[in-house]
């Protein structure tokens, strides 16, 4: 059974920076695209990056582009959230997530996704 143990969460000033990390359990890690959530109090999960398992092409949503860089590292399993300029919107918990998919395209929708973890609170303040 695959496990996701997100880390990385915490306080910050607007502006600064923070780094999620999320350690996949298995050592299929490579057939799983992966990507990052977030759920702010009273509003639906939203997607904010993603990974394709092969060809590391990454997605972000709009509002991320430019702040938020993802990236995997095989050799440790482990799936990264860069997240620059952070503003107070950001504020949300973080999810990450694992999807087996067999097209080239990453979906965006988190019913897409086959195994997730517990969410690590980002919280941002203006």
């Amino acid at each position: 059974q695959v496990q996701l143990v997100e880390s990385g969460g915490g306080s910050v000033q607007a502006g600064g920076s923070l780094r999620l990390s999320c350690a996949f359990s298995e050592r299929t890690f490579s057939s799983y695209a992966m990507a990052w959530f977030r759920q702010a109090p009273g509003k639906e999960r939203e997607f904010v990056a993603a990974i394709s398992r092969s060809t590391g092409i990454s997605y972000y949503t709009d509002s991320v582009k430019g702040r938020f860089t993802i990236s995997r590292d095989t050799a440790k399993n482990t799936v990264y959230l860069q997240m620059n300029s952070l503003k107070a919107e950001d504020t949300a918990v973080y999810y990450c997530a694992a999807g087996l998919f067999t097209g080239v395209s990453v979906p965006r929708y988190p019913g897409a996704y086959n195994y997730w973890g517990q969410g690590t609170q980002v919280t941002v303040s203006s």
